[in-house]
């Protein structure tokens, strides 16, 4: 597997691990794939939930939360950290700050268009703007507001697919439609960054049901730079959720799979399971709303309150949430380190190259 970079910054593996909330990605998973190699990736969805101990009010707890997370993941490797932020947050502002201020190395930024990403950057700023879209015309918009308005374009694109796990960009009726899938999409956004190529080589990442050493080869075989990858690090020993959460992964089949309705207003892939199905029942109506973490959120009409339920998951009670996943967590068959599902990943690249 080549390495590439975004800007003067070497990514020796090209596998970046996917932002998963609330409380899967932290600092623990984050290192260890930056350890091998690859972008680690916190999420910072959540994370004053997460840190509900220490004093202040939601938001605030966010911000030292996020500071603390960047601090222990440096700590822990001197590899690339990646922070993700979902434009969709209330919070979105803070989590950018507080990701440059602690000298984060990307930022990754989707779950709406990062109109303003480039706003948040000092001249001091080391950190790399990467932005997650879903098309090649979201991808054109992009390039040409940071260009008119900040004469800035981005250091990466992540092209998230209709396979990825959580939210997706896509309408509900795209999902399974192969005019929508990552094949037709590749092409189409590498045309939109060769058009600005004199300017800023700006390297491109799929993700979305990327699952194996052979989809890495299929994809960089594309013409991609890099891959994303999230449901193959969640059974991990270094994944920051609960074993119970993991084990949901380990024992899920195909069938399990289900595309919901997020209060976030958004189409998302998850593991069905006796929370969703409460929620199809009318029964977990949010009497309130302590945190407003999202932006279109609003509790009166909202049918159960998401980061509580993505929080729940993670803590490992199935009761009171459920678990977001990509299109082939059926093939989770066990708990391994990272370092173990990297190794199996070059392995099935190597395999690839020889069959190719």
């Amino acid at each position: 597997m080549k390495s590439f970079f975004i800007g003067n910054m070497e990514v020796k593996l090209p596998v970046i691990q996917g932002g998963m909330g609330v409380g899967v990605s932290l600092s623990k998973l984050a290192s260890a794939v930056a350890n091998e190699g690859g972008i680690g990736v916190i999420s910072c969805a959540g994370l004053g939930l997460i840190y509900s101990k220490q004093p202040g009010n939601y938001l605030s707890r966010c911000i030292s939360g996020l500071k603390e997370e960047i601090r222990k993941a440096k700590e822990k490797t001197n590899g690339i950290i990646g922070v993700n932020i979902m434009v969709a947050l209330t919070n979105y502002a803070d989590m950018v700050k507080t990701s440059i201020s602690e000298k984060v190395d990307v930022i990754f930024a989707g779950a709406g268009l990062p109109f303003d990403l480039p706003s948040y950057l000092t001249k001091e700023s080391t950190t790399k703007l990467v932005p997650i879209v879903s098309s090649s015309r979201a991808a054109k918009i992009l390039c040409d507001k940071w260009k008119n308005n900040y004469n800035y374009l981005p250091d990466a694109i992540v092209i998230e697919g209709p396979k990825a796990g959580g939210h997706l960009g896509f309408k509900t009726e795209q999902i399974d439609d192969e005019h929508f899938s990552l094949e037709q999409i590749i092409p189409e956004v590498l045309n939109i960054t060769t058009q600005y190529k004199e300017e800023k080589d700006i390297p491109v990442i799929v993700a979305g049901g990327i699952s194996s050493g052979k989809d890495i080869h299929h994809f960089l075989d594309m013409g991609v730079s890099g891959v994303q990858m999230g449901t193959i690090f969640v059974t991990t020993e270094e994944c920051d959720a609960s074993t119970e959460f993991k084990n949901v992964f380990v024992n899920a089949k195909q069938e399990d799979i289900k595309i919901i309705q997020s209060p976030v207003g958004m189409p998302g892939r998850a593991i069905d399971g006796e929370f969703i199905r409460s929620v199809e029942k009318g029964q977990e109506v949010p009497k309130s709303c302590p945190f407003h973490c999202i932006k279109t959120c609003d509790y009166s009409k909202s049918p159960y309150c998401i980061v509580q339920a993505l929080y729940q998951a993670a803590k490992g009670n199935m009761k009171k949430g459920y678990a977001f996943t990509g299109i082939n967590v059926h093939l989770s068959q066990k708990i391994s380190s990272v370092k173990e599902v990297i190794e199996r990943l070059k392995s099935e690249f190597r395999g690839a190259q020889l069959e190719a």
